[in-house]
């Protein structure tokens, strides 16, 4: 019998929230981001759950490829772009869309032939300060690109820093798209602008960020950028991490759990063992405190997370056995909850989970059994 740790995909949540995301955005095209193998969940399983997206867009020109193998035929989109010019005969070959956002992509562009037209997306560095080009340059790369024979179509792009926070103190979204208007003025293409906190607060916006194309991506997996919760944005989760308790101790005042012995019982206390840990992908941080699921009774983690097991409060749980079924996050246990009380994000918990976690499929509400 396998070791009773589990992360069940969720496709039918999949397809629910790429359904709000078309919602929010009705008139925009959509590209379902599935870098970091689709956040965790598996590239085949992302497209398949995101199979009525007008495209796909992710970092790793491998994993570009294997989409095609896998037979996606719509649009491609690379984040990142190319990195060497040996990889443009690539993007011709399978149809990829590269982002470009430096001086060296364009220069490997105006120096390779291309034997089929591609389309490119140019990315305005509005105040993120990652990628692309400033708002007074952008001009001059549009018309480079423009005058490179193969290039078929350039779409204007930029990434918000703070689109779950309209009114950030320092770099509001409304600055931002102040900028790439300047920047963009006069230029034909279409526009890619909204992430996920730009799609979920499209319609607070009135119109401001009006975008042909929108690339939504932890919103599709359930969880939220910032600002309110994910049910409140009506999403659903779409991995949920189970387990079961493997061990039971009883422990007096004063006994202690775990290493470093952080956690001291303040009187007489169950304690379940749980099967995972930080190899497993849980974040080894996650303090006295992180909330966790047993037996469908809210309980609390106590002491520190081991490489493969960790400790849970057992008290509140009436009944609790070896066998009692445990929520990591997911489906009755919000991700970013978990990920909140371990000072991080529901991104990272998603894109860690180790390759020794079993993966299988179930509809919302089922997990492994």
């Amino acid at each position: 019998m396998p070791r009773p740790l589990c992360a069940t995909i969720h496709l039918d949540a999949m397809q629910h929230n790429l359904a709000r995301a078309r919602a929010c955005a009705p008139a925009s095209k959509i590209w379902a981001v599935v870098k970091a193998n689709a956040y965790g969940h598996g590239l085949e399983r992302g497209m398949r759950g995101f199979a009525d997206a007008d495209g796909l867009a992710l970092i790793e020109l491998e994993n570009a490829v294997r989409l095609r193998q896998l037979g996606w035929v719509k649009p491609i989109l690379l984040l990142e772009g190319f990195f060497d010019a040996s990889d443009i005969p690539l993007l011709a070959e399978h149809n990829l869309n590269p982002t470009i956002h430096n001086y060296e992509q364009i220069k490997m562009l105006e120096y390779t032939k291309l034997y089929r037209p591609i389309d490119v997306h140019l990315k305005m560095n509005t105040g993120m300060n990652r990628l692309g080009f400033r708002p007074e340059a952008y001009a001059a790369a549009h018309a480079r690109l423009a005058a490179i024979p193969g290039i078929r179509s350039i779409t204007m792009m930029t990434h918000f820093a703070n689109a779950d926070e309209l009114e950030h103190p320092r770099l509001p979204i409304r600055e931002q798209l102040r900028r790439f208007r300047v920047g963009a003025e006069g230029l034909p293409g279409q526009r890619s602008l909204a992430n996920s906190g730009g799609v979920l607060h499209l319609a607070e916006l009135e119109g401001e960020l009006p975008s042909d194309w929108v690339r939504p991506g932890i919103m599709l997996y359930g969880g939220t950028p910032g600002g309110k919760s994910a049910s409140d944005y009506g999403l659903l989760p779409t991995m949920t991490l189970t387990s079961e308790i493997i061990g039971m101790q009883q422990l007096q005042a004063g006994e202690t759990v775990g290493y470093g012995s952080r956690f001291e019982s303040t009187g007489p206390m169950t304690v379940g063992v749980v099967a995972c840990g930080y190899a497993d992908g849980y974040p080894r941080h996650a303090p006295h405190g992180t909330p966790v699921v047993v037996d469908g009774v809210r309980t609390t983690l106590v002491g520190r997370v081991s490489m493969d097991m960790m400790a849970v409060d057992l008290t509140p749980v009436a009944n609790a056995r070896i066998g009692s079924k445990v929520i990591l996050w997911g489906d009755g246990l919000p991700i970013d909850e978990v990920a909140h009380a371990a000072g991080t994000i529901g991104y990272e918990l998603m894109c860690a989970v180790a390759p020794r976690v079993r993966v299988v499929e179930g509809r919302l509400g089922t997990t492994c059994g």
